[in-house]
């Protein structure tokens, strides 16, 4: 087994129009999608806690599939992820993780929903920390979920952030919608 010292972390910093995210991967695959317009040192830090004593290496080329699927996703191409992820957490986490991965393209569910998806209907401060702890934003799509009133609630990289996701994929489901009945 590899100790911490023996993983690089590979990173690049991702800009497609307006969008700017720091990605970074492990052999293994994606492993943080970092916060619109936050600084590099938000990697670090996050690197630093979970992979003490790794190496993080700026590879713009070990990066160019992570970056180029983002890209398209982007663009409107599309509307989920083949690319191979390296997240971890705890058993709670990671069901509540493999939760927002289920949530379709274009809509929203709520923390209750969540919660009631993941089996732990009392559990909906506990689905926020979790979510709040997702370190692949946009291709976990924690931004899909909101407040039960319908409110745009924390987001890691930000609520104009959030808005601006779910202004996208909210853009490309209807012309989707439009273009199925045309």
């Amino acid at each position: 087994m590899k100790s911490n010292n023996a993983i690089t972390i590979n990173w690049t910093q991702l800009r497609h129009d307006s969008w700017s995210v720091y990605i970074a991967a492990t052999e293994q695959g994606l492993c943080y999608v970092g916060s619109q317009d936050k600084p590099l040192t938000e990697l670090e830090n996050w690197v630093q806690a979970k992979f003490p004593g790794c190496e993080l290496v700026k590879n713009d080329e070990a990066m160019q599939s992570y970056a180029a699927e983002m890209v398209e996703y982007f663009q409107g191409k599309r509307d989920g992820f083949e690319l191979a992820m390296d997240y971890k957490g705890t058993a709670f986490q990671m069901a509540v993780w493999n939760a927002l991965c289920q949530i379709p393209y274009g809509q929203t569910f709520t923390y209750s929903d969540i919660a009631n998806q993941i089996g732990k209907p009392a559990a909906v401060r506990a689905v926020g920390a979790a979510i709040g702890a997702n370190p692949l934003l946009i291709t976990v799509p924690c931004h899909r979920v909101i407040g039960k009133s319908g409110a745009l609630t924390g987001y890691r990289g930000g609520l104009a952030m959030k808005t601006r996701l779910l202004e996208l994929e909210g853009e490309r489901a209807r012309m989707r919608e439009t273009m199925k009945y045309a």
